[in-house]
């Protein structure tokens, strides 16, 4: 038995023992196309050469240096590149190694932000229900994954909570998107009136939902309401692109799509591709700035924040999306991507909804299409699609509790940015061949 704590602990999973492109091969030589990027992560695919070429670069002269000591040419260089290509107003950025260290230390930031200009009393944060802002404890606190939230809940912090933009459950028939995402805002305004404006610090939200929803972009209008509204009551926004983010939509950024800039802005998974743990929290010019001129520093650390080689594999991601002009690509191929699965998908009797932007798309599965009905919570149909779409050579990322943490399932997939067309064909054969599997084993059961 291994002696690994795997995510579970029943059943065993196979080896990968090597990587290519868009494919993962196992230990029996099988060959998966890696449709989902591991958990959005592989942007660039397996074993890019420039990516490699740098990290080997970097390793022959610095591998490591503490950051209480030394910076680093590349570390900053990275920040350099990440700053230029930034939303309006961001000015500098934290380096750490992972998407749930990227919200715990823009949840601190933004905390200290106001204990710095004299506001000590803001103290609580709002979030979404139906979200997932990580697995560390303040990131799983303002997350509204239930499932994952349920038995730490007696030692999370307390958190303000709204409504998720999700139209395809939520909004009204009478609604336009519009009349939706103002209904969202003024719930919005409403928790915050409950709380008490003073007391608020931030709102958090993912600009597209990733894995709990299945790729759930906002409605006309949303985002650019929550910021007016955050602006009213001096209140910051804390955007988590953290799976959405760095091309993944087919802007380097989901946030330009929504015309805002946010105040913080958590990024990981498509900032390093996977070659190497990195995330980073983008900042606000004012928020550094506040710190500089009173303490003079942000109080926070981890062993292995500005990693060089993490940073210059990072670096050497991004400047292959640039050069190669891979956020055009993205766009085609999540334009050709979309046509695909509707044609598939769109007359399915077990697919809801098709949703997403990019190379970023949900597939949320029903019993009954016309109602909306989910499939019993408890046959986990997720779980069965995701083991049939394994056996056909597929990676994607299937999830339940769409709906309220028990109910629905979803398919997520993020494809890495140099997929072609025809991989993109076979990714939807097999999750078509998936799919009939996992629902028709339930039909049968029933």
């Amino acid at each position: 038995m291994s002696k690994i704590v795997h995510r579970s602990l029943r059943g065993t999973l196979p080896f990968a023992v090597s990587a290519q492109g868009v494919h993962i091969t196992d230990h029996e030589g099988k060959q998966y196309i890696d449709a989902s990027g591991g958990a959005a992560v592989s942007c660039l695919g397996h074993q890019h050469p420039d990516v490699l070429a740098a990290m080997h670069a970097q390793i022959d002269t610095v591998a490591y240096a503490h950051t209480s000591f030394f910076t680093t040419q590349v570390a900053e260089d990275l920040a350099d590149t990440l700053v230029a290509n930034a939303p309006a107003g961001i000015g500098h950025v934290y380096l750490v190694s992972g998407g749930s260290e990227a919200i715990e230390a823009a949840l601190k930031m933004a905390r200290q932000y106001f204990v710095e200009t004299g506001e000590p009393d803001r103290s609580v944060f709002i979030a979404r229900r139906q979200s997932y802002h990580g697995n560390t404890l303040g990131a799983l606190a303002v997350g509204g994954n239930e499932w994952r939230r349920k038995q730490f809940a007696p030692i999370l912090i307390d958190v303000g909570r709204v409504s998720p933009c999700y139209a395809y459950r939520d909004q009204l028939a009478t609604e336009t998107p519009e009349q939706y995402s103002e209904r969202l805002a003024q719930e919005l305004e409403a928790t915050i009136a409950e709380i008490g404006a003073k007391r608020v610090i931030a709102f958090v939200a993912e600009t597209v939902v990733g894995a709990t929803l299945g790729a759930v972009p906002p409605t006309p209008g949303y985002f650019k309401r929550v910021r007016e509204i955050c602006d009213r009551h001096g209140i910051l926004l804390i955007a988590d692109e953290v799976m959405c983010g760095m091309g993944r939509t087919g802007t380097l950024h989901a946030v330009e799509q929504e015309g805002i800039a946010p105040d913080l802005m958590a990024i990981a998974k498509g900032l390093g591709g996977g070659y190497q743990p990195i995330g980073a929290v983008l900042a606000s010019t004012k928020i550094v700035d506040a710190f500089r001129k009173g303490s003079g520093l942000f109080q926070h650390g981890h062993t292995y924040i500005g990693h060089p080689v993490a940073a210059a594999a990072a670096l050497a991601v991004q400047k292959v999306i640039a050069r190669d002009k891979l956020l055009d690509q993205v766009k085609a191929r999540g334009a050709y991507f979309e046509k695909k699965l509707r044609a598939t998908f769109g007359n399915h009797p077990n697919v809801g909804d098709i949703r997403g932007r990019g190379l970023f798309w949900g597939v949320e599965l029903v019993e009954d299409r016309a109602t909306k009905k989910p499939f019993d919570a408890a046959l986990k149909l997720h779980a069965k699609v995701k083991a049939a779409a394994m056996q056909a050579g597929l990676m994607c990322y299937p999830m339940g509790g769409t709906i309220d943490g028990e109910r629905g399932d979803h398919v997520l997939l993020a494809p890495p940015f140099i997929i072609s067309e025809a991989a993109l064909d076979q990714v939807v054969e097999r999750l078509a061949t998936a799919i009939e599997s996992g629902t028709r084993a339930l039909k049968h059961a029933a």
